[in-house]
């Protein structure tokens, strides 16, 4: 059986600006998280195993795809699988998220840190191409963390709502700043090439935190680090995507690094979003994902109304503007993309 090339796909469309039959859409965190086949088979796995685990980031992947009939398939990972890889000592507790044993402070902590070799996960190669023979038309989306957000788990030794140490060290030590996110940079880089080389039809490089940064900060601490990651799969034809939260400041900025796409996150409307970030760039997003627990009537009418600001940018690919809620109703889902699906083949969609 032949099928589509995911080249050819709305996403992938979108993202380069090209004119689309629909306004595609997928989910951030959609591998998992609301759906309660993901808990069935997540049951008594470790995170870091599951995502290391072929067949079962196959399986995880492909149940959205399934169930909602979305756009993309979004590699099932966690922005620290490649730190993990490379040999950092980290681990995912629940309900906490990432922890980090021994805490980067020095450039001795830095120097320390291993890089990343292809070779080191050869199973993320094995679950990409497993997915790619089993989506057929669907282009798969890699995924890395970006090098800010790394460099703030592995600085704070966890999640941190203050970032001080990770601010006291950009400021107080920058050399060894730059050091350590420069090493980031190059093990996502590796983790997105990996994704990319073995089928992944576009990439998105998360970055969770950065919004806690001012834009100057961020230009002279991060936008380097963040575009050299991009940059290492800059000669493979495959759309970027770039995402943060709380970063309406940054989006030129984000843009700049290397992106075709830049993701927009719920607070800001993606008509000022395409007007800050101009022609050059697409824009993803931004359903709030709390908006998936109010009735059906304010929220078909918020997504009519997204569809309706995306078309300001030169492409528009549908999402939230951040991940699904563990706690969210999967029919709610299968209902927006219903929706954005009809709404949006009624006439010409995703090209301005």
């Amino acid at each position: 059986m032949t099928h589509p090339d995911p080249r050819d796909s709305a996403l992938v469309r979108a993202a380069r600006g090209l004119p689309t039959t629909h306004t595609p859409v997928w989910f951030m965190r959609q591998a998992g998280r609301s759906l309660p086949e993901y808990r069935e088979v997540r049951a008594d796995v470790p995170m870091l195993q599951a995502c290391r685990t072929p067949e079962l980031v196959c399986e995880i992947t492909m149940q959205p795809v399934r169930r909602h009939g979305v756009d993309a398939a979004i590699f099932f990972s966690d922005i620290v699988v490649p730190l993990a890889a490379a040999g950092i000592d980290v681990d995912i507790k629940p309900g906490i998220g990432p922890v980090v044993a021994h805490p980067v402070r020095t450039q001795a902590d830095v120097d320390a840190l291993p890089e990343l070799i292809a070779e080191q996960v050869e199973d993320i190669t094995r679950s990409v191409q497993l997915l790619v023979a089993e989506l057929g038309g669907t282009p798969l989306i890699g995924f890395a963390g970006a090098p800010f957000t790394l460099a703030s788990y592995l600085i704070e030794g966890g999640p941190s709502k203050n970032h001080e140490h990770t601010k006291a060290l950009m400021y107080g030590a920058p050399d060894v700043w730059n050091a350590l996110c420069a090493k980031l940079s190059r093990i996502s880089g590796t983790f997105l090439r990996v994704q990319a080389e073995a089928g992944a039809s576009a990439i998105q490089l998360f970055d969770s935190w950065v919004g806690a940064l001012s834009l100057p900060d961020y230009l002279r601490f991060v936008q380097p680090h963040s575009a050299a990651a991009l940059a290492a799969v800059a000669d493979l034809d495959v759309p970027r995507i770039h995402f943060g939260v709380g970063t309406g400041e940054l989006l030129a900025a984000m843009g700049e690094a290397g992106a075709d796409v830049v993701g927009v996150d719920y607070r800001l409307p993606l008509d000022v979003a395409a007007q800050r970030l101009g022609s050059a760039y697409s824009v993803q997003g931004n359903l709030d994902p709390a908006l998936l627990f109010a009735p059906r009537e304010p929220l078909e009418a918020k997504v009519r109304e997204i569809l309706t600001l995306g078309k300001a940018a030169r492409g528009h690919i549908f999402n939230l503007g951040h991940g699904v809620l563990p706690s969210t109703d999967p029919d709610a889902l299968t209902r927006v993309v219903d929706l954005v699906h009809t709404e949006s083949s009624s006439g010409s969609s995703g090209s301005a």
